[in-house]
């Protein structure tokens, strides 16, 4: 499998976007994405780059195949997990998910339960 074949693979079997979605999310048309995914276009550094950072793809995987399924996207920790989560938080322009968050870290025990029971409910959580 090439790089192309993989890139390909990713947005259509795991992300499930449209090559359209997935080029405006890096920056570039659908089709340039066409022509990657097709071998017609060669990947530069930068593209590589934003799919590996946009995506949070393993950029071995992305060049190499390296790892199969189990290797496509990099893997935390629940630490770094809810520091990247709190990042993209605090820079959203979403006033509602900023006031969640809010809400959540202000909460008292006993509310904090409730929210958690609604949340797990909404979400399937177990």
């Amino acid at each position: 499998m090439e790089i192309g074949d993989r890139l390909n693979y990713l947005r259509e079997n795991h992300l499930k976007i449209s090559q359209e979605e997935f080029g405006k999310k890096i920056g570039v048309s659908r089709f340039s994405i066409s022509n990657y995914e097709s071998g017609k276009r060669k990947l530069t550094e930068r593209v590589i780059t934003d799919i590996c950072r946009e995506f949070d793809v393993n950029e071995i995987w992305l060049r190499t195949g390296e790892g199969g399924d189990e290797n496509i996207f990099n893997k935390l920790n629940d630490e770094d997990r809810f520091s990247i989560n709190l990042g993209k938080l605090s820079i959203t322009e979403n006033e509602f998910a900023k006031s969640m968050l809010n809400a959540i870290a202000e909460s008292s025990p006993e509310k904090l339960k409730c929210i958690e029971e609604f949340m797990k409910n909404c979400l399937g959580i177990k």
